[in-house]
C-alpha cells in the first residue's frame, strides 16, 4: 500500500460490516496510517480524494451488493493508479461481487489491491439467536478483519479475478424483479402505534429514504431490506407481518447513528 491516508467508505445494515470496518480501521491506525471511516450512503462518489487509498465495505445481499452500492461504485470518477480495496460481510457465500467489482474499478484505472469476504452472524430474520455461537462467529470475523488489514499494509493481500461467470451472475442478481420483490417485503412492514414514540430513528437510519413515519403507510417501495429500521427500533414497534424472529444487532444503536 502506497498511500498514507485511507478513506474507508462503508455501509452497514445491522452492524456486522461496521464491526469489521472498525477493526480494520483500528489496525491501520495502530500502524500509524490515518484512516477516515465514512458512511457510504452519506458520501458523494465524485468527491473522493484520488491521492488517498480507498476502502469499500458492505454487506452481501442476494449474493451481491445492494443496487445503491453499485450506483456509488459506478459513479466513482476515473482515478489512474489510486489504490482501492474491498471487504464484504456475509452469512454464507456471495459469488456476484468480487470479480464484477474488480472489473468495474479496473475499467476506471484503479489499482485493485485487495478483496476479502468475512462470514458474520445471520441477521436475516433469525428465528432464534444462539448468542454463544454468534459471539464465536464475531470473534473469528474480528481476527480475520485484523489479519486482512495487516495483509493490506504489508502488501500480502490480493484481489483475484473471479471467473467471468460471476459477471453474468451479478447481472442476474441485480435484476429489477429481484429487488422489487424485496421492496415489496419492506413496504409490508407495520408499525405498532401503541409502541411507537415517534423518535424518528427509523427515518434517520434508512439509507434510501424509504420511511416517513407520519404517513398512514410509512414504508415506501424502495426498501433494500438492510434491516436497520426493524432491528434498531428502540421501542420494537416495527414488525413484518407473518414473520417471527429475534432482533439481531452487532453494534449498539448509538454506534450506527454516530459512526
Amino acid at each position: 500500500m502506497n498511500g498514507s491516508v485511507i478513506d474507508f467508505y462503508y455501509f452497514t445494515g445491522t452492524g456486522n460490516t461496521l464491526r469489521v470496518a472498525m477493526k480494520m480501521a483500528e489496525t491501520f491506525r495502530k500502524a500509524g496510517v490515518e484512516t477516515n471511516l465514512l458512511r457510504l450512503e452519506k458520501s458523494e462518489a465524485v468527491s473522493i480524494n484520488p491521492d488517498h487509498v480507498i476502502g469499500l465495505a458492505f454487506p452481501i445481499t442476494v449474493q451481491t451488493a445492494s443496487p445503491f452500492i453499485w450506483k456509488f461504485v459506478h459513479a466513482l470518477p476515473a482515478a489512474p493508479g489510486t489504490e482501492i480495496f474491498m471487504v464484504d460481510t456475509m452469512m454464507a457465500f456471495s459469488g456476484a461481487v468480487v470479480g464484477p467489482l474488480r472489473r468495474v474499478l479496473r475499467a476506471k484505472s484503479y489499482s485493485t489491491i485487495a478483496a476479502r469476504e468475512i462470514i458474520m452472524p445471520n441477521n436475516w430474520y433469525p428465528r432464534k439467536i444462539n448468542r454463544r455461537w454468534n459471539n464465536a462467529v464475531i470473534a473469528r470475523g474480528m481476527r480475520k478483519a485484523e489479519k486482512y488489514a495487516g495483509d493490506i499494509l504489508s502488501g500480502e493481500a490480493c484481489w483475484r479475478r473471479v471467473p467471468v461467470l460471476s459477471d453474468g451472475f451479478c447481472k442476474l442478481m441485480l435484476m429489477d424483479s429481484i429487488w422489487k420483490g424485496r421492496a415489496e417485503v419492506g413496504a409490508s412492514f407495520r408499525v405498532d402505534l401503541e409502541k411507537c414514540n415517534k423518535c424518528l430513528i427509523c427515518e434517520k437510519l434508512c439509507p434510501v429514504e424509504n420511511i416517513n413515519i407520519d404517513n398512514e403507510k410509512p414504508f415506501d417501495d424502495r426498501c433494500i431490506q438492510c434491516m436497520r429500521c426493524i432491528m434498531f427500533c428502540p421501542a420494537t414497534a416495527i414488525s413484518r407481518p407473518g414473520k417471527e424472529f429475534e432482533r439481531y444487532r452487532a453494534v449498539d444503536l448509538k454506534e450506527i447513528i454516530h459512526s
